[in-house]
């Protein structure tokens, strides 16, 4: 299985740079496997705040205790919503596979006291009123896209690919990425999403990454939505990797029941 990252994820901008010998030595199809399969340890529990901020400038904070396992085969992670109070008890899970099968989600609603699973058509839906989607939380594979090397450009003093995307399966919403990613350490900086027209639609951009226990940690994002003007905030806190995590902890019982204790 894959160790990577929620990110899945993800990404300043920059002054161009040469690309000599470049295609010689990497292609597209190679930086982005690289970023898929960055490490990130087997267990991680961390608590997220994700700060909505309409087109007005109002915003609404929500609280999130979030957990992932590498479980060889796939990588599962569930978030657990705890404040305010009309998404408290909300919980949602991914389940990643290795071999580019599209992510199995869910999400649990405690007003219809059930769990709803997100099928295909749903996943360029808003996730709980946000401007991720649930795709956007989702590990999409690499095979889901071909890949090019537009450029190199230096960012905030990172030497940076820059790599366009684009869907081996069409679809109506996004016709391509850009996405700047670091040479070596393999963790991206910004993200370009383009709509069917060819026109930016929507924008992800990391905040702050840092080194915890050996791993590079994206604790600080922001997607804006280009068009509505509104912006979502994610940042990360007390992230640990010592925590011990089963299999079985990734499941609708658990969903139901609420983070850990």
């Amino acid at each position: 299985m894959k160790q990577t990252t929620i990110g899945s994820m993800i990404f300043l901008l920059c002054a161009a740079a040469g690309l000599t010998g470049l295609h010689a030595q990497i292609s597209g199809q190679d930086v982005m496997q690289n970023v898929y399969n960055r490490p990130t340890g087997a267990n991680m529990t961390a608590g997220l705040v994700m700060t909505i901020t309409n087109s007005r400038g109002a915003t609404r904070e929500r609280s999130i205790t979030q957990y992932s396992l590498d479980a060889g085969t796939t990588e599962k992670k569930i978030m657990f919503f705890t404040e305010p109070a009309d998404v408290r008890d909300t919980s949602f899970m991914t389940w990643s596979w290795d071999d580019g099968r599209d992510d199995d989600q869910w999400i649990y609603l405690p007003a219809l006291k059930r769990v709803k699973r997100i099928n295909s058509d749903s996943k360029n839906d808003s996730f709980m009123g946000s401007d991720f989607t649930y795709d956007d939380l989702g590990d999409r594979h690499p095979s889901e896209d071909t890949h090019k090397i537009l450029r190199e450009e230096t960012c905030n003093g990172q030497e940076c690919y820059v790599i366009e995307s684009i869907p081996v399966e069409g679809t109506d919403v996004i016709s391509k990425t850009v996405t700047w990613i670091i040479k070596d350490t393999w963790v991206g900086l910004k993200k370009e999403y383009y709509d069917s027209k060819g026109a930016i639609f929507k924008e992800l951009t990391i905040n702050n990454f840092e080194k915890i226990d050996g791993y590079w940690v994206i604790t600080d994002m922001v997607m804006e939505d280009l068009g509505r003007g509104s912006s979502t905030r994610i940042e990360m806190n007390n992230v640990s990797f010592s925590i011990s995590l089963s299999d079985s902890f990734f499941s609708e019982r658990q969903m139901r029941m609420g983070p850990r204790r």
